[in-house]
């Protein structure tokens, strides 16, 4: 069974940030990530996360001003002095988390706006992102994000997403690859593990229930084939990277709600261990 991280952003809303460390914990993960961790100590986080022996999968760049709208700096003009900022910020919480690698979002495309101009901006970024990340022993990622939640945002589809990190060709950049987003832009989730997972291009998978982004028992997504597909892949690459647990427990921030809900990860324990106890010995 693969890894899972608690994604402390939305998993246990009726906790502080920092105690939701040890629900985690407490729940069987073995890692956590989240978005933005920049408005808590990271000597704190860091404390509470190796006091509960947990690795930070992955954590995200600084997005510009998020209430105002922005959702990444990567492509957008103007922005450069203030991205390279973002990556050096994220990439020292990453070193002091001991965070495995930073999510660079890429930014909303304005209506009428030069595609085309964004993504040259956005690749050349990258690329000294990526330089950056690999003299930290970070891995960078990059994430195509549906258009139904993100609207305008500029990387929504996986082949895209592949191509720009092929173009680059920087070892420690990969995608990041949402099951949720892409169920929900391009459908066949299982098939399009099958495809690109073999590549060596995916750093990070995360996952929810399609559509409404709560547990991933619940909705269209096939989240049994394609935890099995990542389980066959991974056998046969040495893939050894996270599920990120990225979504809205169905029962809110009602206490104990998010570990209400995680049956759908006690069944993929207890057919693991079934597996196990069954398999011959070597």
């Amino acid at each position: 069974m693969p890894r899972f991280a608690a994604n402390l952003s939305f998993l246990y809303p009726e906790l502080p940030f920092l105690d939701r460390i040890e629900a985690a914990t407490a729940d069987g993960f073995e890692g956590v990530e989240c978005l933005f961790p920049y408005d808590v100590p990271v000597m704190a986080f860091r404390d509470r996360v190796e006091g509960q022996g947990l690795r930070v999968a992955l954590i995200n760049a600084p997005p510009g001003d998020w209430a105002a709208g922005e959702r990444g700096l990567a492509s957008l003009p103007g922005r450069a002095a203030e991205f390279r900022e973002s990556i050096e910020r994220a990439l020292a919480y990453a070193d002091a988390l001991g965070s495995e690698r930073v999510h660079v979002l890429a930014g909303l495309l304005p209506d009428g706006a030069d595609r085309d101009a964004a993504i040259a901006r956005y690749e050349q970024r990258l690329r000294w992102a990526a330089e950056l990340g690999a003299q930290a022993g970070v891995e960078i990622t990059i994430e195509p994000i549906n258009p139904f939640d993100m609207p305008g945002y500029l990387l929504q589809g996986q082949d895209e997403a592949h191509a720009i990190v092929e173009r680059i060709g920087a070892a420690n950049l990969k995608v990041q690859m949402d099951l949720y987003h892409c169920e929900r832009v391009e459908g066949d989730v299982v098939a399009q593990v099958r495809r690109h997972l073999p590549t060596g291009r995916i750093g990070h998978f995360q996952i929810a229930g399609v559509p409404d982004r709560h547990e991933p028992d619940e909705g269209t997504l096939d989240w049994r084939g394609v935890i099995a597909a990542i389980d066959e892949i991974a056998a046969t690459t040495g893939w050894e990277g996270w599920i990120g647990c990225e979504y809205r427990p169905r029962r809110g921030a009602v206490p104990g709600g998010t570990s209400a809900g995680l049956g759908w990860m006690a069944a993929l324990a207890a057919v693991d261990q079934a597996i196990t106890r069954v398999s011959p010995s070597p």
